[in-house]
């Protein structure tokens, strides 16, 4: 279990150690939820009130953080009106005893869905939109490719649900995947779909907004960095590069090109970087081959970019299959094809110096 939980000071995001303290938090069940839930997964004895009626100096009594949740209805959740909504008393009454007292937005009300691009699978390269939007979810759809192993602290006592698909083995289907999504938004449950990448590069994020809206659900989406782009960069390889390449097609490996494909990839030069395309570089290469494509042009396989298992394997497009087989190269990978990757050794040797550097060096 986690022992942390984020907090709002002043709109400065903090992460709080949880382990043996005791949280009173201020708000409205429904408003309230999402504060309670983090606290408590994080660790924390959790004091309740709903109104500032219910407050009490004596409720302080070895309290150490007091967290208010500003809500702005004026009901209570059975419909009784609320009143004002003044927590000043319970404000003052932490300064009083140095308690340290933290303000927070209410939980939203009314299902929706989010979709969010994961990047390529790290934390710290999750945009602070989509960790806002995991920090308030109440359900997590995620699949391997997203950071989904630290969930339970980046969505703290979310339900998480694994509908992650292996290649060749899809244990939850597509059109299950959107029924669930509608099915726990419609329970007034804000929903997250965690998706590797961007929803909208081969990620069927169209698709799931397509769903959502069809069905009456709100949905928003929180771009990710594209593997296409960002896993290149890991092996020190750029997409495009001055007098080298100024343009780059990104294809999936998954859908099967025609020869006219081929033969139009072939002609426009630039990079080319296929996703998820281990499994059919044998008729990837022999295509663009056939189409024209030199069989000296340089070939990278980037495996597992961004983690501690990151490698990757330089070759030619003549070689590739021959090279992706001694290495025993496997998905998740990112395949690149063109001069770029020429930059590779260079450019990493590159940017190591420039990160050794001191600070105003030359």
């Amino acid at each position: 279990m986690s022992t942390a939980a984020g907090i709002n000071v002043s709109g400065i995001e903090l992460t709080l150690d949880c382990a043996g303290l005791t949280v009173l938090i201020a708000g409205t069940t429904t408003a309230a939820r999402h504060t309670v839930r983090r606290y408590t997964a994080g660790g924390a004895t959790v004091r309740r009130i709903a109104t500032p009626a219910q407050f009490h100096p004596r409720l302080l009594d070895a309290v150490s953080l007091a967290v208010v949740v500003e809500d702005p209805v004026t009901a209570h959740d059975d419909g009784a009106p609320l009143g004002e909504q003044n927590w000043e008393p319970l404000r003052a009454a932490c300064r009083e005893r140095r308690i340290l007292t933290a303000s927070e937005e209410p939980a939203a009300t009314g299902g929706r869905v989010t979709l969010i691009g994961g990047g390529p699978g790290v934390e710290d390269l999750l945009t602070v939109r989509a960790k806002q939007a995991l920090r308030e979810a109440d359900v997590v759809l995620y699949d391997r490719l997203g950071p989904y192993r630290t969930l339970p602290q980046l969505a703290p006592g979310a339900e998480l649900i694994d509908v992650g698909k292996t290649p060749g083995h899809h244990p939850v289907s597509q059109a299950e995947i959107e029924k669930l999504m509608v099915a726990k938004a419609r329970e007034g449950k804000q929903v997250v779909r965690l998706k590797g990448g961007d929803p909208f590069v081969f990620g069927r994020g169209g698709e799931e907004v397509n769903t959502c809206l069809a069905e009456g659900i709100p949905v928003t989406t929180v771009p990710g960095i594209s593997s296409s782009i960002a896993v290149p960069a890991a092996a020190g390889i750029p997409v495009t590069y001055r007098g080298v390449a100024h343009a780059f097609t990104v294809i999936s490996g998954h859908q099967p090109l025609t020869s006219a494909e081929f033969e139009a990839l072939a002609k426009l030069g630039g990079t080319i970087v296929v996703l998820m395309g281990i499994g059919t570089l044998p008729q990837l290469t022999s295509g663009l081959r056939k189409a024209g494509l030199a069989s000296s042009v340089p070939v990278a396989i980037v495996e597992k970019g961004y983690s501690p298992e990151q490698r990757t394997t330089v070759t030619t497009l003549g070689e590739a299959v021959t090279a992706a087989g001694l290495a025993r190269c496997t998905s998740p990978a990112v395949v690149v094809i063109g001069e770029v990757v020429r930059q590779h050794r260079d450019f990493s040797a590159t940017l190591e110096r420039v990160l050794a550097q001191p600070l105003g060096a030359s």
